[in-house]
């Protein structure tokens, strides 16, 4: 059925296709998240592998919600590890030793950088596409990935 949200075809494409970008770069964090969950090393192991479970957790939200959000404006969320890697900002993966320290600073890097994708979408989204809906959507996760931040660098 055709999507009549008050918004044309062609800006709902425009929205999709950044949202398609982040959900492509909340899927690899995530991923990257899980690796250091499962591999972490150190005296510290015990409360940074649990840490990370938390971490994982919020993305796991975070990622169904983006996907949703691009279901809501008439568009088919890209669902394979394919499109994720050609869509990302983030590398899938760095060198690194396995301790909580390198894994912190890896992580607080992709949270940056998704801030500032976001940011840098949340105006246009709004203006240029006539999209407040995904906008606002935008505000708060970028809250919520500023907030994971900060916690990852109080870390270090």
């Amino acid at each position: 059925m055709k999507t009549n949200i008050g918004i044309s075809a062609e800006n709902r494409q425009a929205v999709s296709e950044q949202l398609a970008k982040l959900l492509a770069d909340e899927y690899v964090l995530y991923t990257k998240t899980r690796n250091a969950h499962w591999n972490v090393e150190g005296a510290d192991f015990l409360s940074k592998h649990k840490f990370f479970e938390e971490q994982y957790r919020l993305l796991e939200g975070f990622i169904d919600s983006v996907a949703e959000r691009i279901r809501k404006i008439g568009h088919y969320a890209p669902a394979t590890l394919k499109n994720f890697l050609a869509l990302t900002h983030l590398t899938e993966y760095s060198e690194r030793k396995n301790d909580s320290l390198g894994y912190i600073k890896d992580l607080l890097a992709d949270h940056e950088t998704v801030i500032e994708f976001i940011r840098g979408n949340i105006n246009p989204i709004a203006d240029e596409y006539g999209d407040a809906g995904t906008s606002d959507y935008l505000t708060g996760l970028m809250e919520e990935h500023e907030e994971m931040a900060w916690i990852l660098r109080a870390h270090l």
